[in-house]
């Protein structure tokens, strides 16, 4: 398997799908990120299967209008990367850690791959802690449990979204800790509204300081008008940047 940048070929282009051969002995791995730029075609792709000799099928995270056969397709030879750290709060960005917010570029000190193994299930600590969200109906009828899983079930205009932006803003002043939103099939409009929000969202901590929701808050947004690439990666973007705030400083997320 290649480790290494090894060029290739598309050799057939079918709607967001790309296959592309490689050199003998050089077959990227499942899940590493292909690069086609050429012109102003600027593609990232995604291994999904190896069809055999030599030919592997990927999935584009943005348009192939353009794409056409014998076309360079690049291994990089990892998965795709996207930026952590305190840098990113306050910012939006796609799947591929790119800010789509039209602010200066994020100065990170790490990138981390958005496939990563999951913690081993003998490793894994059952919690039986109540997680005070802060909104009392929540908190007596449906309490959440911290480190659990919680899904939010509704049609449209319910207030789910409302309700998980009031955690989001109770996580920061109540926790001291950070949240990673992700907005996958999100209408534009939607996250344009919800950045505009957080921005103007003042909350003052316990000892008097004042800051804005948003400088708590990491966006990833894969909307309802991008390839089915970006919708299928972008969760796992948004929760590569919300372990690193787990794992490496210790914080609720």
């Amino acid at each position: 398997m290649s480790k290494t940048k090894v060029s290739g070929k598309v050799v057939q282009v079918i709607g967001a799908t790309i296959d592309a051969e490689y050199p003998e002995g050089h077959l990227p791995p499942i899940y590493n990120a292909l690069k086609i730029d050429q012109g102003d075609i600027n593609l990232t792709l995604e291994v999904q299967q190896h069809l055999g000799g030599n030919r592997v099928r990927a999935i584009a995270m943005a348009s192939t209008d353009g794409v056409v056969r014998a076309m360079d397709i690049i291994d990089t030879g990892a998965p795709i990367m996207v930026p952590v750290g305190e840098e990113v709060l306050g910012r939006v960005f796609n799947l591929l850690g790119e800010p789509v917010d039209k602010l200066p570029p994020v100065k990170v000190k790490e990138y981390r791959p958005i496939h990563t193994d999951p913690v081993p299930f003998d490793e894994l600590e059952a919690s039986t802690q109540v997680f005070e969200t802060g909104i009392k109906v929540v908190d007596l009828l449906t309490p959440y449990c911290k480190g659990g899983k919680t899904g939010l079930f509704g049609g449209a205009g319910l207030g789910k979204t409302v309700l998980i932006q009031e955690l989001i803003n109770n996580v920061a002043t109540k926790h001291g800790g950070y949240s990673c939103f992700a907005g996958v099939g999100e209408r534009t409009r939607e996250g344009n509204d919800l950045w505009n929000e957080m921005k103007e969202a003042v909350v003052k901590t316990s000892d008097g300081k004042e800051f804005s929701v948003l400088d708590r808050t990491v966006l990833v947004f894969g909307q309802m008008n991008e390839p089915p690439g970006a919708r299928l990666r972008v969760a796992l973007s948004a929760l590569t940047m919300a372990e690193y705030f787990r794992d490496s400083l210790g914080s609720d997320v």
